[in-house]
C-alpha cells in the first residue's frame, strides 16, 4: 500500500484550513505598517520611525513551559495564547520599548483545529490589548516527535525604543528603593515544580476555598501583561530601573539590572503571598530558598525608583488600582 503524507501522520488540508482561520483573526491585529497578510514565506512591516531621532529595535524570544501541560490537561487553550505574548510584550517593555510585531510558532503532535484556534484567539486577544500586530508565525505537524495530544509554543516580540530613553538599570543608586507590582499568578515560569507537588494530591477541578477557585483555573490564570502601567511610570517619574520577575525570582531578575558594586536588600515579609503559592510550599514542603528562585511569589514587575519618588508613585500606583508594595532597596555590596 503506497505511503502519503498524510498516512504518515501530517494532514496537510488541516494546515491549511488553519492558516485561513489565521489571516481572518490576525488581520483584525493590523495596522498600516503591515503591508502583506498571513501566508507569504516573510511578513512585511514598514517601520515608521518618523518620532524617532535615533530608534532601537529591541526583541524578545520565549515560552510558556510547562503550563501548556495544564491546559492540555484541562483542554484550556486560549489563555496560554495570552501568556505567551504578555510574557514576551513585558521582556521588552522593562527596556521601555514600545511592542511592533509579534510572530509565533505553535508545533503539534497532531494538528487539532479547534484547540489552535483558541491558541491564536488568545495571541490576537493580547496583541489586541498590547496594540502590537501579529504578522507572521510557523504551524508545524509532528508526529512521533509529540503526542497526539500535545503541543509546544514559542513566540518572538519585536519592539522599538528612542536610544537616549533606554531603561537598562545605569541610573540605578545606592539608596534607591524597589517598588513590586503584583502578579496575576505562577505565569509562565515554575510549573514543573507546582506540577509535581499538586498533580500527586489534587485534581485540577477540585476547588479550594483559600484560593476561591480550582486548583487547575488557579494555575492557567493569565500571564500579566504589565506594558500599560510601566509606559505611565515612565511618563511621570524617572524609573532607573524596571524588572520583570520570570524564572529566577525576584533576586535572580533584579540582580541582572544592578549596577557592579552594588545589591539589593528584600524584605520578604512586605506583601502577602497569594494563596496559589502557600500552598505550593505547605503541600510539598518545599524549601523558602526553592520558593524565592522558582516563582515571582506574587510580584511580577518591580519598579527601581529614588527615595524622593516613592511616595509620590504608590500614590499613583493606588490611584492606578494596582496592588503594589515597597519591598527594599539597593545597597552596597
Amino acid at each position: 500500500m503506497p505511503k502519503t503524507y498524510s498516512s504518515a501522520g501530517v494532514d496537510i488540508r488541516k494546515g491549511d484550513a488553519l492558516v485561513d482561520h489565521i489571516k481572518a483573526a490576525a488581520r483584525s491585529t493590523f495596522n498600516p505598517s503591515v503591508l502583506n497578510g498571513i501566508g507569504g514565506f516573510g511578513a512585511l512591516y514598514k517601520a515608521n520611525f518618523k518620532n524617532y531621532r535615533s530608534p532601537v529595535l529591541v526583541s524578545s524570544v520565549d515560552g510558556v513551559g510547562t503550563k501548556l501541560v495544564i491546559a492540555q490537561m484541562m483542554d484550556k487553550h486560549g489563555s496560554v495564547g495570552e501568556d505567551l505574548v504578555n510574557h514576551c510584550v513585558n521582556d521588552i517593555a522593562v527596556s521601555g520599548a514600545k511592542p511592533l510585531y509579534f510572530m509565533d510558532y505553535f508545533a503539534s503532535g497532531k494538528l487539532k483545529l479547534g484547540t489552535a484556534k483558541s491558541v491564536i484567539e488568545g495571541f490576537v486577544k493580547a496583541c489586541k490589548e498590547n496594540k502590537c500586530s501579529l504578522i507572521g508565525g510557523e504551524t508545524a505537524e509532528m508526529p512521533g516527535f509529540y503526542r497526539d495530544n500535545q503541543y509546544d509554543l514559542a513566540g518572538t516580540i519585536v519592539g522599538v525604543v528612542e536610544k537616549k530613553e533606554i531603561i537598562d538599570g545605569k541610573r540605578i543608586r545606592n539608596g534607591d528603593v524597589l517598588i513590586g507590582i503584583h502578579s496575576t499568578g505562577l505565569h509562565t515560569n515554575g510549573f514543573s515544580l507546582a506540577r509535581s507537588v499538586l498533580l500527586p494530591k489534587f485534581k485540577l477541578e477540585e476547588q479550594v476555598a483559600d484560593l476561591g477557585t480550582s486548583i487547575g483555573d488557579s494555575l492557567l490564570a493569565v500571564h500579566r501583561s504589565y506594558l500599560d502601567i510601566i509606559t505611565q511610570l515612565r511618563k511621570r517619574f524617572m524609573v532607573h530601573g524596571f524588572s520583570h520577575i520570570t524564572g529566577g525570582g525576584i533576586i535572580g531578575n533584579t540582580t541582572r539590572i544592578i549596577p557592579k558594586g552594588l545589591t539589593m536588600s528584600v524584605d520578604w515579609t512586605a506583601w502577602e503571598r497569594p494563596a496559589i503559592f502557600s500552598l505550593i510550599q505547605k503541600t510539598g514542603k518545599v524549601p523558602e530558598a526553592d520558593m524565592r528562585v522558582t516563582f515571582n511569589l506574587g510580584i511580577g514587575l518591580i519598579a527601581v525608583v529614588s527615595k524622593k519618588d516613592v511616595d509620590d508613585a504608590m500614590q499613583f500606583l493606588i490611584r492606578k488600582k494596582e496592588q503594589a508594595v515597597v519591598l527594599g532597596e539597593i545597597v552596597k555590596q
